[in-house]
């Protein structure tokens, strides 16, 4: 029984009421009428309400859009597994379903524009291919090496959004062989069309179709920040003029791409879609969509409160702001409260949304490490119905049946 549950009952027995049942199967569906092309239009709907109360800083007025990949799992069901299979290594039995997730924020306002749901052998690259209408004409793509693609900067370049990247499986080019210096570790130069792949996702033709050479700049950046494994990498770029765009400006913004992490970090840990409970394709979907809804409606809260306390967005807690309205959702959910009272209360929500300001942490490093030691229980090495429970809790070698 949820605590939900367990406080209707109580208040029920207060009113001295009869007691509600305590099943979860009418919610349960209910959940699963829900039209999932209505949920996705309702995420739509949201993330375009971010983007329009809202007008941050940008990068010269320009939408920077950054992209990134995740992975969750679910319940192991013959279902979910025929949809998205565990890992080959993984006895069967022993493993989860594992679905791949990628995503495109706006970097400013850390909405969630759009995503895209694959399984284990989905690269992040024909999934953000997926999400192309995402982009607008004048935005600024931002990801990882793992989007350094010949075919996608062309491609953007084409539809008129630039891209910053990092350099990833080609040599970088030196001074001696640069089109122009535009600065110290700063080159304009040209990137030759490699031979196409066979396990590309586009067709020969539209391989064809892209130019021979790509006019790109390429700026090396140094790390000399103690705890950072990287010492140095580069950065690629569509984004030529060093006036307008300076090679400090787009290493910042390159250094602001972990604001990705913790977007996916607010979604997976703070909300809970780490691991999923639904135990088919189409629940899981729906729960995942579900998640997304909730994370802009938050982060709209989040946005309007930053604009009262005339505070940086960025700043405000995401983690701060859920436990808030958690607070604050038993005043507000009332059937008997005035338009007044409900403004006001909402008023006192934003302003306690806004006492959780992240103080600025510059070249914070912390190893990623757990504290908490697991129990000792023996690990599931066969399937379930073949365990065999070990005679002692600190054999951690289990026999199969």
């Amino acid at each position: 029984m949820s605590g939900s549950d367990t406080q209707t009952q109580a208040f029920a027995a207060m009113k001295l009421k009869p007691l509600p049942s305590s099943a979860t199967a009418a919610y349960c569906q209910a959940r699963s009428k829900l039209d999932l092309l209505g949920l996705e239009t309702i995420l739509e709907h949201t993330a375009n309400r971010l983007l329009n109360i809202f007008n941050p800083d940008r990068m010269n007025s320009r939408r920077v859009v950054v992209v990134d990949g995740t992975g969750v799992s679910m319940p192991d069901t013959m279902a979910n597994q025929l949809v998205w299979p565990q890992q080959r290594h993984q006895k069967a039995g022993c493993g989860f379903p594992q679905a791949a997730i990628c995503a495109c924020f706006c970097l400013q306002t850390g909405a969630l524009l759009s995503h895209k749901v694959g399984n284990k052998k989905s690269h992040e690259l024909p999934m953000l291919r997926e999400q192309w209408d995402t982009f607008k004409p004048g935005d600024i793509f931002l990801g990882d090496k793992g989007f350094c693609s010949y075919f996608d900067l062309s491609s953007f370049k084409d539809r008129s959004v630039d891209s910053v990247i990092t350099l990833a499986r080609r040599i970088p080019v030196t001074e001696v062989e640069a089109v122009e210096v535009l600065g110290n570790d700063d080159l304009l130069i040209h990137w030759k069309k490699p031979a196409r792949s066979k396990a590309s996702s586009y067709s020969q033709a539209d391989w064809e179709a892209l130019p021979e050479t790509l006019l790109l700049r390429q700026i090396k950046v140094s790390v000399n920040q103690s705890g950072f494994r990287t010492h140095g990498f580069y950065i690629i770029t569509t984004l030529l003029d060093a006036k307008v765009y300076t090679a400090d400006a787009l290493a910042d913004l390159y250094f602001q791409r972990w604001d990705v992490e913790l977007f996916f970090r607010d979604i997976k840990t703070t909300i809970g879609m780490d691991i999923l409970r639904c135990k088919t394709p189409d629940m899981v979907r729906k729960e995942i969509v579900m998640h997304l809804i909730a994370y802009n409606c938050i982060r709209y809260l989040m946005i309007e409160a930053a604009q009262q306390a005339n505070e940086q967005v960025r700043r405000i807690s995401f983690k701060g702001s859920v436990q808030a309205l958690r607070q604050w959702e038993p005043h507000l959910n009332q059937t008997k409260i005035s338009h007044r009272e409900q403004r006001r209360l909402i008023q006192l929500l934003y302003e306690s949304i806004a006492d959780y300001i992240v103080p600025e942490r510059s070249g914070r490093s912390e190893p990623r490490a757990v504290k908490r030691r697991p129990k000792p229980y023996q690990l599931l090495t066969a399937p379930r119905h073949e365990m065999k429970v070990a005679l002692h809790r600190g054999k951690y070698h289990a026999k199969a049946a």
